[in-house]
């Protein structure tokens, strides 16, 4: 599983393990799974899908600006605003 972590400049949001999250990538959006290669990225206004288990329906999280790390813990979305 993957350890995901959102967090704003208020409070952490969630951490939890799940099966993968996609990221609104100033890029483009990105997969996050678990063993991902390092990487960080500036994020765009959008929506984190959050697919708690292979094949579950993606929960959506509306997401304001920030960043996104993904390391050998996991993935952590340092975002503007989340709600």
């Amino acid at each position: 599983m993957l350890h995901f972590e959102l967090v704003t400049p208020e409070r952490l949001v969630r951490s939890e393990d799940v099966y993968m999250v996609t990221v609104p990538g100033t890029e483009g959006d990105f997969g996050v799974l678990e063993g991902h290669a390092p990487l960080m990225s500036t994020i765009r206004d959008g929506d984190l899908l959050v697919h708690k288990t292979q094949g579950a329906a993606p929960e959506t999280i509306a997401i304001r600006g920030g960043f996104a790390e993904v390391n050998a813990n996991g993935l952590t979305v340092l975002a503007e605003q989340a709600g």
